[in-house]
């Protein structure tokens, strides 16, 4: 817990000296979740998606910190609006402790069977582009 109070203080003051330096927020925000500071690590985000509108992973970190703190209408609006972006990591999904809360809403399966087939072929392109 020292080390990541030590992290946190370090990257606040990164982030105090440069407002707008995203590698800093990304890691104070992961900080924050680690830390149980749920409600600071979502400010975190909501700066982040201000920054970076069109980034799917931080918008799939907007939704887990809505998850973590139970809202669930804005955390399955952030997760579509991730996969909506590209997101397509829905084996981790599936895992990620962030998510357990919504994972228990109806509307979290409803939410990715939409997506699931038409991300996945978008997925998949990526990874034959990547690997050619």
């Amino acid at each position: 817990m020292q080390n990541l109070n030590f992290q946190i203080s370090f990257y606040e003051e990164l982030v105090k000296e440069t407002p707008d330096f995203t590698d800093a927020l990304i890691a104070l925000g992961d900080a924050y979740t680690k830390a149980g500071r749920h409600k600071e690590g979502l400010g975190i985000d909501q700066r982040l998606v201000k920054l970076k509108p069109q980034d799917a992973v931080i918008r799939y970190n907007l939704a887990c910190s809505y998850s973590l703190l139970e809202v669930s209408d804005l955390c399955l609006v952030s997760l579509e609006k991730a996969l909506g972006l590209g997101y397509c990591e829905f084996d981790f999904m599936e895992q990620d402790q962030d998510l357990e809360f919504i994972r228990m809403d109806p509307r979290y399966r409803e939410l990715l069977s939409r997506f699931d087939s038409r991300v996945s072929k978008k997925c998949s392109q990526k990874q034959r582009k990547k690997s050619e």
